[in-house]
């Protein structure tokens, strides 16, 4: 469902992605871990567009965005590809001014032209959903970080995406928050959504993920079932962070 084929990012005379690819299967669950500067968020914000690759391709259910192609055709694959990720950053960006429920529905309200009481109704299943019914017509302000992250994961289902990015979504909470949205991405993940993880929730990557790629200097250096590739790593790199990591 997504491809990231032979993906070049350079910064200025940095390299962060070096000939890159990663594939995820519609329905699972992949995340990506290893060190910090790796290239791990650059690769997902590539995903979607945020960050312009300068060779390679991406593919998402079938929509194929090239880094030779010009603006005019960028355009309406950019546009393709955003209907179909939702995307869980380390901040929340929350609009403070609203309330939780219309922090969720004014997506679908504005963006894809649902009526108020069908997106409004949507939201609260969401908002319920990932255990926030009762924060409705709270503003993200008087929330926990946890709160106001599962609100974010919320926010982004809302918008009906075929797969979900999280980009290292737990980072910045303290441990019973990470609990919350970890149980939170944990019970979607057994309902069958597609997500792709950024993380360093070794314990999360280990009980949920179907695959786990290592990403080390722009690049895969090992990739496999969570079990083989945290437990019996094959590569130096990997072997190297999940030492640093405390994980063996």
């Amino acid at each position: 469902m997504i491809a990231a084929t032979d993906l070049v990012l350079d910064h200025g005379p940095l390299r962060v992605l070096d000939a890159i690819s990663v594939r995820v299967a519609a329905g699972q669950v992949a995340a990506i871990v290893g060190p910090s500067g790796g290239g791990k968020s650059t690769l997902l914000r590539c995903l979607n567009g945020l960050d312009r690759f300068q060779g390679g391709t991406v593919e998402v259910d079938g929509v194929r965005l090239d880094a030779r192609a010009t603006d005019g055709e960028r355009r309406p694959a950019l546009a393709a590809i955003r209907r179909c990720l939702g995307m869980v950053f380390q901040g929340f960006h929350l609009f403070p001014h609203r309330s939780v429920l219309q922090n969720v529905a004014e997506g679908p309200i504005y963006v894809l032209k649902h009526r108020r009481d069908e997106a409004e109704a949507a939201a609260r299943a969401l908002l319920d959903r990932v255990g926030l019914a009762s924060k409705c017509d709270c503003r993200p302000g008087t929330l926990s970080g946890g709160q106001q992250q599962r609100v974010a994961i919320a926010r982004a289902l809302a918008m009906g995406p075929r797969a979900m990015l999280y980009d290292e979504p737990t980072s910045a909470l303290d441990p019973r928050s990470t609990s919350e949205v970890l149980g939170v991405m944990a019970e979607l993940a057994r309902d069958g959504q597609t997500m792709v993880v950024v993380t360093h929730a070794m314990d999360f990557a280990r009980r949920v993920a179907d695959v786990v790629h290592v990403v080390d200097a722009g690049r895969v250096v090992e990739s496999g079932p969570p079990g083989q590739v945290l437990s019996h790593p094959a590569h130096a790199a990997t072997r190297r962070f999940l030492d640093e990591a405390g994980v063996r």
